[in-house]
């Protein structure tokens, strides 16, 4: 029984008892309507019948700033193509001219999603893997702004690793190898599968090839920030040694920093990894790896970018620009 059918049977008890009962003011008072009102009902009932008495349809108000329901059809099926990216990174996306150019709020966003049941990632990911997502830990608090400065492309480059884990069909465990540029955020990452730990082998490979591309750009790789595991050592500074960059070990127990490399690589697991692993009953290697170049060409390419040197630019553009001013 809905509320309206509780409401009509009450009204249809006030009449039965002031017709029972003989006295319109004595029913009234028991069943704690004004007699007014009866009054006022008893009119509508002789010329309409007892039907009248049920509570009228309204339809919801339509306010002048609501949005459209294309917009939130637009909303809701990029944040499911999507599903990693945030409120603030769907508004940002949604206002490019390749998106419709549609202008709302990174909060208008999460209203939209709410109302959809899409306002985590966890809901998302959880629509598009077939089951429900257990709930992410909410933090306690916002961890302070952190900032890295560096003038140019090449200053300052941050390395570091992340495990993926073990997947079927593979020997070894899955490791991601993690390279961006401080100044222009151009991110580079490789994945490789280790018997164990990284191995200095792969990350002297990726600091050569951050050190090539940069030099095809016009700019020289100076310095190497990296934290303290062993695959930052050996093989890995033979190699920076012949690049003519120096190593930059962060303090022990301070990943931040390190922060835009934590940063990107955060970016990475959510945009790319768990999508990925929501779409894909077992991951294979290869298939990683290609979901990761994609990403990656969206990334440096292509991707809309709030910092505060790239913001609305992307990395591939500030190196480009920045290759005039190199001579």
């Amino acid at each position: 029984m809905t509320t309206d059918d509780a409401l009509y049977r009450f009204r249809q008890r006030v009449f039965a008892l002031a017709e029972e009962l003989g006295n319109v003011r004595l029913a009234c008072r028991m069943m704690g309507a004004h007699h007014s009102t009866y009054y006022r009902w008893r009119a509508e009932v002789r010329r309409f019948g007892l039907e009248v008495l049920r509570p009228r349809e309204r339809r919801a108000p339509r306010m002048p700033s609501a949005t459209s329901p294309m917009v939130e059809q637009r909303v809701a099926a990029f944040a499911l193509g999507h599903p990693g990216l945030g409120p603030g990174r769907i508004a940002a996306e949604l206002a490019r001219p390749k998106w419709g150019g549609i202008r709302l709020s990174p909060n208008g966003v999460w209203r939209v999603l709410r109302r959809h049941g899409l306002n985590t990632r966890a809901k998302r990911l959880g629509l598009i893997a077939g089951y429900a997502a257990a709930a992410e830990p909410v933090p306690a608090e916002a961890p302070p702004e952190r900032h890295i400065h560096a003038e140019r492309p090449g200053q300052l480059v941050q390395f570091d690793c992340f495990k993926i884990g073990r997947l079927q069909r593979t020997s070894g465990v899955v490791w991601q190898y993690t390279a961006i540029d401080v100044a222009s955020s151009c991110c580079w990452a490789e994945v490789h599968v280790t018997p164990l730990n990284p191995s200095t082998r792969w990350t002297s490979q990726l600091a050569r090839r951050v050190a090539g591309e940069l030099a095809a750009r016009g700019w020289r790789l100076e310095a190497a920030s990296t934290d303290g595991g062993s695959e930052f050592n050996g093989e890995f500074l033979a190699a920076l040694a012949e690049l003519g960059a120096r190593k930059v070990r962060i303090a022990a127990g301070r990943p931040q920093s390190n922060g835009c490399v934590e940063r990107v690589q955060g970016a990475i697991l959510e945009e790319c990894w768990k999508p990925a692993f929501a779409r894909h009953i077992i991951p294979a290697h290869t298939g990683l790896r290609d979901d990761l170049r994609r990403y990656l060409a969206y990334y440096n390419t292509d991707r809309a970018h709030t910092g505060r040197l790239t913001k609305g630019r992307t990395p591939d553009a500030v190196l480009g620009k920045a290759k005039m001013f190199s001579r």
